[in-house]
């Protein structure tokens, strides 16, 4: 994240505290499992995917300040990447 933005979500854990945006977060995570049915059924457009996308990161951003996790975060994906690839490796090597 950007230090604009770093700065912005520190603020609003000030303001409105860890507690609830760990609840707004919540709320935006169910918005996208929402959208993401809906689109399966044809009721929902990718733009709308998008803004939900973005609000699930913006909220996961403040988490990782809430909960100062930020290198955990950084090295768990890396890892988890990782894993991706060999997965990837494996199945590719069987056909």
């Amino acid at each position: 994240m950007t230090e604009e933005e770093h700065a912005v979500f520190q603020k609003a854990l000030d303001t409105w505290g860890g507690d609830a945006q760990i609840l707004c977060l919540l709320e935006e995570m169910a918005e996208l499992q929402d959208a993401l049915c809906k689109h399966k059924r044809g009721r929902r457009t990718t733009d709308d995917i998008a803004e939900e996308i973005a609000d699930v990161e913006i909220m996961l951003n403040q988490m990782k300040l809430y909960f100062r996790v930020e290198e955990e975060v950084k090295a768990q994906r890396a890892r988890k990447v990782g894993r991706v690839e060999e997965r990837l490796r494996s199945c590719t090597n069987r056909t």
